[in-house]
């Protein structure tokens, strides 16, 4: 994965990251599994080449799949390293968290042990990050669900080479590699329980004669499965209700047995994610949502259903699987709020700020008509709708009427006097003697400034409105619903609370604030509406007296 300033990570990285993952969890056997996981590494995350060493059930690892090198696949696929040997690497180098780094100024110590290997040449570092050739990367891959929440027993070793940057993974890539780790091992145990649970499924249907003992295999591999199982009732009045559970269910939602008997998934699923249950087909279907656990919070699993049939009678019940994935999410979470927000004071960044403008802009600007309604809502109450009475003429509106069903244009107040006009008012904060607190206190009370300007802020504003840093000393507010007297009365609102006393580093410190409102309306881009706020904000900060900038 290219090395990225933090926490400006791109939301295109998260997205083949997200999908490479998504891709392990849906291949259709094991191998496809492990080939998905190598080539994943090549595709997600930046590397050029990824091996997937997995444990045999002799406790030695054999290399399973290869990304990245024809003549190096070629040249190791199927070769065994022996536990051994894997050992002494795993417990050697630097400890990266869960991955294992061992530079080449340690590794040749390692260049005569069994475990298959590729060799690269090129020349010495020229700086302190730099990869080397002969630098080696271990992601290790354990089995999920361990005594107490911990690690299991080790499924097998990701081994990368040649980042594409040239650069040893700083803590951003060093952290997805841990959770694509962390994700591949689940991929894995998965792809097994499905050979297993598919084997059971052909048992049941092509072992008639042995029908005892394949439904035993099935109870197995049902009640001691990792990840939470269920059988529902198919068909009639009562389809969908839950029939059985394994124990792995009733401890993810913390119901006895008994008392899940007395639903059906849809009776568990939260409100907002019942149409996606609903969408879920009912044989191979898959879906991501969140169920509810006795104490009243909701976890989110990914739920696959398939259906268990008869060869006689058809349909008999239908088997859902269902994996814990908290912590996936969690990891999302964070990663996609790392990217879309500000590291020092929490609030949404540049990149979100535009994200959120764009959103409410459309390319074609309404250009009123004389008489003409400046908004969907008030064009619902216009007199012009009554065609009964006034005869009204659609075609009068050939600017508007086509975005109308999807799109409710805005619209900014015109002139320097309030004319009732309600817009989207867009404040451009610039805080007045910044520079000298950094240049007499230092960065460490510049940034208790800011964090602090950005608290009143939020502070300031309602529910709804958006507080976002540019970068430096500028903030930017996004407030809807707003007329020209309102934002110049929040303008000045702002500036009152910013220009109090802020302790920063044991003193008592001041900054003072030029605001600058522009107005956003459709036609506009993010990087115009931004830019008038700025100009605007220039022409408030020449407007005052260097002297009283810092009291506001």
């Amino acid at each position: 994965m290219e090395t990225e300033s933090e926490p400006y990570v791109r939301l295109a990285t998260l997205r083949r990251l997200h999908q490479v993952m998504a891709d392990m969890n849906t291949a259709r056997s094991l191998a496809d599994t492990l080939q998905t996981v190598a080539d994943g590494v090549v595709t997600g995350l930046g590397y050029e080449l990824a091996c997937v060493n997995l444990v045999r059930a002799d406790g030695d690892l054999v290399v399973a799949a290869f990304a990245g090198n024809p003549a190096a696949e070629s040249l190791i696929t199927g070769r065994v390293g022996s536990r051994e040997s894997w050992e002494r690497r795993l417990s050697m180098g630097e400890q990266w968290g869960d991955l294992v780094f061992i530079p080449h100024t340690e590794g040749w110590v390692l260049d005569d042990d069994d475990v298959p290997q590729w060799y690269t040449d090129g020349p010495e570092p020229r700086f302190e990050d730099e990869w080397h050739p002969a630098d080696r990367l271990f992601a290790p891959m354990y089995a999920p669900g361990g005594p107490g929440g911990s690690s299991g027993e080790l499924l097998g070793v990701l081994s990368v080479d040649r980042p594409r940057n040239g650069r040893r993974p700083g803590a951003w890539g060093r952290e997805a590699l841990q959770v694509y780790a962390f994700q591949a091992a689940i991929a894995i145990s998965n792809a097994r329980l499905r050979a297993n649970m598919q084997r059971a499924l052909v048992r049941l249907e092509r072992e008639q004669q042995a029908l005892r003992a394949s439904e035993e295999s099935f109870r197995q591999a049902f009640e001691y499965a990792p990840s939470g199982m269920a059988i529902a009732e198919m068909g009639g009045d009562q389809h969908g209700r839950i029939l059985r559970t394994n124990d792995a269910l009733c401890r993810l939602l913390g119901r006895p047995a008994s008392a899940l008997r007395r639903y059906s998934f849809s009776d568990l699923v939260h409100p907002e994610d019942i149409g996606t249950l609903l969408r879920t087909s009912a044989e191979g279907g898959r879906a991501e949502l969140r169920l509810a656990r006795r104490d009243g919070t909701y976890v989110w699993v990914s739920l696959r259903n398939s259906v268990v049939a008869d060869a006689a009678d058809g349909p008999r019940f239908l088997l859902t699987h269902v994996e814990d994935i908290e912590e996936r999410k969690r990891r999302e979470l964070h990663l996609a709020h790392r990217a879309s927000h500000d590291s020092l004071t929490g609030l949404p960044n540049s990149a979100e700020l535009r994200a959120r403008l764009s959103a409410r802009l459309c390319r074609r600007p309404q250009v009123p008509q004389p008489g003409e309604p400046v908004s969907l809502d008030a064009a619902y109450g216009h007199p012009a709708f009554d065609v009964g009475d006034h005869g009204f003429d659609f075609a009068a509106l050939p600017q508007a009427y086509d975005a109308y069903d999807h799109h409710v244009h805005t619209v900014a107040p015109q002139g320097e006097k309030d004319d009732g006009t309600k817009g989207l008012a867009v404040l451009f904060c610039d805080l007045d003697g910044f520079k000298s607190i950094n240049d007499r206190f230092g960065h460490n009370a510049g940034d208790a400034v800011l964090i602090e300007v950005a608290r009143r802020l939020s502070n300031g504003v309602r529910d709804g409105d958006t507080v976002a840093r540019l970068g430096g000393d500028e903030f930017v507010i996004l407030a809807d619903g707003l007329g020209r007297a309102d934002a110049q009365d929040l303008a000045v609102r702002l500036r009152n609370e910013i220009i109090q006393p802020i302790r920063a580093e044991g003193r008592a410190v001041r900054v003072g604030a030029s605001f600058g409102i522009g107005w956003a309306h459709c036609g506009m881009t993010a990087d115009e509406v931004l830019k008038s706020a700025d100009e605007r904000m220039y022409v408030e900060k020449r407007s005052r007296p260097k002297q009283h900038r810092r009291a506001g």
